[in-house]
């Protein structure tokens, strides 16, 4: 357990980011479900615009250190070759 006024804070802080990161990241998977629904779907419409909706918020996720750039480039390029196969 924390012992020092600095620790303590850092507990505090450490709690706080953990909740704002848990929501982000919940958000970020709710969007990239909305494009896989509409791939399975097979309305590429749909997939297409869901995928712009995923991509802003998957890159934000980016910029807040939720995830790895590379990773986030990965799921964005993956999604985009599957919303492009559909016919």
């Amino acid at each position: 357990m924390a012992n020092s006024p600095q620790a303590k804070k850092r507990a505090r802080q450490n709690e706080t980011r953990f909740q704002i990161n848990k929501a982000r990241r919940s958000r970020i998977r709710t969007f990239l479900r909305k494009v896989e629904e509409a791939i399975a779907s097979g309305d590429k419409d749909a997939a297409s615009a869901a995928l712009k909706a995923a991509q802003p918020e998957l890159m934000r996720g980016v910029t807040k250190g939720v995830f790895h750039k590379n990773t986030a480039s990965r799921k964005v390029s993956r999604l985009a070759s599957r919303v492009k196969a559909l016919g």
